[in-house]
């Protein structure tokens, strides 16, 4: 990440550029005129050096301007926009390092073409406007690219669950024994479990923990599954076995102060799910069920209930877990939220490994293709008839798209009546060649094949049952190619 002091320097450099410029001096002429080498002066523009007080009063006066006006960090209105990305905490946060960028080089490219960066800057910064980008989005979407530069499997991490689980005498066996967490957290690390203090904060029901450092009070909402209440529990002793500070205090996703806390609440999170669930016996149970020669959902709905974990921490996990066993590295996962039957379904967590694969998020208002099976079973379900504790549903769908990508659509998903809450995760693994060596059943007639779009709007498939919009996008696109035939056919004719 820059540190202040390369901020400074690099506004400095920026701003001396720009006087010098708009006083007609070449650096030569300047460098004669302050009594510096023309280096020295190339290395103060770049941001790599900073003169001493002399030297910038020096400066000052050559360029006819007062010392408090060069040195503050407040640029011209054209190079505003560096400025304020170069001040933001986004920058300063954003540790460029792990992405393999050295700061350094970042600040040569700005100081080198600051006009040409400035334009790129401010096109990113109209972009986040208009979408309604804030920083957290932003941490967000780099964190999902660190995933995917590791294909969302982390050695290390693997390696700090097995060492926790021999130190602690932890068995692999499934279900994890979740008393064993609780014992941890208080006798090693000091911990109180509160189930009853949430009961007086109705306001936040959707909050399933909240952790009070001072006291080390850890407060659990009296409501949770053993799933929830296990995954707590496991994310609470990664983030004091693997020493993370930075960190959040409660479950839910608040506006995220660093990308720091970001970083290590993934990791806290990863920890508890491999702990959960432990890596070799997984891949030897997600071996046995891609080895059967039919669609048996049965045997996945078998292990999600031996694991007794989560849907959507299921899922996750196996997307650690098929590039690095299983060489499935093109695929994606996803979880929709529809707050009642008539809401808009929200897509609130996706990833993609090795490519943007589709179906992805959209910030254009635009209703998401209702054929998706994370949608359609969202659909299904709430038309059945109401239960008392809805459980998950099992479905799979080859899902095929214009450009020809076809991909298999494992899904999860659970919906009450229309006034309650819904909700899906899906895996998908893009069908290639590989994937039919990995997966015996994928070409089961019982696995239903349907023709999908991105978004209603922008879809041309004929007369669909379950289309929500009209096709806008593509009539629009339409007009603007028989525009354009009718302008070429008017410059073209003799």
């Amino acid at each position: 990440m820059l540190s202040h002091g390369q901020v400074v320097r690099l506004i400095f450099g920026l701003k001396l550029r720009e006087l010098r410029q708009e006083r007609g001096f070449t650096p030569a002429e300047m460098a004669r005129a302050c009594d510096v080498s023309v280096s020295y002066l190339n290395e103060i523009e770049k941001g790599k050096k900073y003169p001493k007080a002399d030297k910038i009063l020096s400066l000052s006066k050559v360029l006819g301007v007062s010392y408090d006006q060069l040195v503050s960090l407040t640029l011209s209105r054209r190079l505003e926009p560096i400025s304020e990305l170069l001040q933001s905490d986004l920058l300063k946060e954003f540790p460029l390092d792990m992405f393999g960028l050295d700061p350094l080089r970042i600040v040569e490219l700005i100081a080198d073409a600051p006009a040409k960066m400035n334009a790129f800057i401010s096109t990113l910064f109209e972009i986040a406007r208009n979408y309604e980008m804030r920083q957290e989005h932003f941490f967000l979407a780099a964190l999902r690219s660190f995933q995917e530069m590791h294909d969302n499997y982390f050695e290390e991490l693997e390696q700090d669950v097995r060492t926790f689980a021999v130190e602690h005498n932890f068995s692999t066996t499934a279900p994890l024994d979740r008393s064993q967490l609780e014992r941890v957290l208080v006798a090693q690390y000091g911990y109180s479990l509160d189930r009853e203090g949430l009961d007086a904060y109705a306001h936040l029901g959707r909050l399933r923990s909240v952790f009070q450092p001072k006291p080390k009070r850890l407060l659990l909402r009296r409501e949770l599954t053993g799933a929830q209440e296990g995954f707590v529990l496991g994310r609470e002793i990664a983030f004091n076995y693997l020493s993370l500070k930075d960190r959040p205090y409660v479950n839910a996703s608040f506006p995220v102060r660093s990308f720091e806390e970001v970083l290590n609440n993934f990791k806290a999170s990863y920890f508890a799910g491999a702990l959960l669930m432990e890596e070799d016996v997984l891949v030897r149970d997600l071996t046995g069920f891609f080895n059967a020669k039919k669609w048996e959902p049965a045997l996945l709905l078998d292990l999600l209930t031996r694991y007794d974990v989560s849907p959507e921490m299921f899922m996750q996990r196996i997307t650690n877990l098929l590039p690095r066993h299983f060489g499935i590295q093109s695929l994606f996962f996803l979880r929709f939220d529809q707050a009642n039957g008539s809401s808009d379904y929200k897509l609130t967590k996706e990833l993609h490994l090795s490519r943007l694969h589709n179906p992805h998020g959209n910030e254009l208002h635009e209703h998401y293709c209702r054929r998706w099976i994370s949608l359609r079973m969202i659909a299904e379900l709430r038309q059945q008839p109401p239960t008392d504790a809805p459980s998950y549903t099992l479905g799979a769908q080859r899902s095929r798209y214009p450009n020809g990508d076809e991909y298999l659509c494992l899904t999860l998903a659970r919906a009450g009546t229309a006034t309650e809450p819904a909700v899906s995760v899906t895996v998908g693994l893009l069908c290639d060649e590989n994937l039919r060596q990995k997966i015996r059943f994928l070409d089961d007639a019982a696995i239903i094949v349907k023709d999908v779009n991105e978004t209603c709007e922008r879809c041309t498939i004929p007369d669909c049952e379950v289309r929500a919009a009209a096709p806008l996008e593509v009539e629009r696109r339409q007009r603007q190619q028989e525009l354009q035939a009718a302008v070429a056919a008017l410059v073209n004719e003799a």
